[in-house]
């Protein structure tokens, strides 16, 4: 079965990860731009990891047999400095590079002004593009994070098929359904969001439609391997296989391929795709 998960931050694992995470049937990851821990300085800084995201990490996961896609932007932790709110300049530029689906992680984290000027300049530019957006909701003040994504959202006009709002929990699944057309995300990393086994009951009451699920894996304690291991619980507790690819491949696919720039043509293996099980022939992947 492959998988897609569509919101790693793989800037952040190792090489053996993506071996993992092959084996375990993972084909495609998109990783949004992010936060990487330290505070930046420049807009240059932001220029060398959209660079990276777009040049190194697509090769290396292609080593893998594994597809590398990418969401870009100013994310909300540092819209909140001056330093960083000019690469909202340069964002356009790389919005139009091959292998860039649309923008993200937008959203909020301390819900400021700051943040929400640079959320609505953002929306504003992939409407324009109509390009796809991941949405970040703050981790505290959950329900008020998601409301004000979806007002945001509804402000600019966009539409709400291109946009996931992400990192919902139990309350707030139901809002994003009840209130708006985007698509439901969901984040599988149990220090900060939610485990697999509760990721498992929010499939189980709201069903597969305009839903998908993510792993998020980062540099903090987070697991590369979530979305395989949600079909894993998902099988033992007797859902029906077409619904678990229909969740955990079809939907992302579908989300993402409203960019106009996702190919999976080369995925099959019948169409020349890598076989990751190949890694273990000679090893020669492994040691390239």
């Amino acid at each position: 079965m492959k998988f897609f998960d569509p919101h790693i931050h793989c800037f952040s694992r190792t090489t053996d990860d993506y071996e993992r995470m092959a084996l375990s049937g993972i084909r495609i990851v998109c990783e949004p731009a992010f936060w990487l821990g330290q505070p930046r300085t420049s807009v240059g800084t932001f220029i060398d990891y959209f660079e990276t995201l777009i040049g190194w990490e697509r090769f290396r996961a292609s080593q893998y047999g594994i597809k590398h896609v990418c969401v870009l932007c100013l994310n909300s932790k540092e819209a909140n400095d001056p330093r960083c709110v000019p690469v909202l300049d340069i964002l356009p530029e790389y919005l139009d590079k091959d292998g860039v689906m649309g923008v993200g992680e937008i959203g909020y984290d301390d819900m400021t002004q700051a943040e929400h000027d640079a959320f609505i300049r953002q929306l504003e530019l992939a409407a324009e593009r109509e390009c796809i957006v991941i949405v970040h909701t703050p981790h505290r003040d959950k329900k008020e994070g998601v409301q004000k994504s979806i007002d945001a959202v509804k402000e600019v006009g966009i539409a709400e098929h291109l946009v996931v709002i992400d990192h919902n929990t139990e309350e707030t699944v139901q809002m994003v359904k009840d209130q708006s057309e985007c698509w439901a995300g969901h984040t599988m990393y149990p220090q900060t969001k939610m485990s697999v086994e509760r990721a498992v009951k929010i499939v189980e009451r709201y069903g597969t439609e305009k839903m998908l699920f993510n792993s998020s894996a980062d540099w903090g304690q987070s697991d590369p391997l979530n979305v395989p291991k949600l079909a894993f619980e998902l099988r033992k507790r007797g859902h029906e296989q077409e619904d678990i690819e229909q969740l955990l491949w079809h939907n992302p696919v579908a989300f993402m391929a409203q960019s106009g720039k996702l190919d999976i043509s080369q995925l099959d293996e019948a169409d020349g795709g890598v076989n990751p099980y190949a890694l273990y022939e000679g090893n020669t992947i492994l040691r390239n």
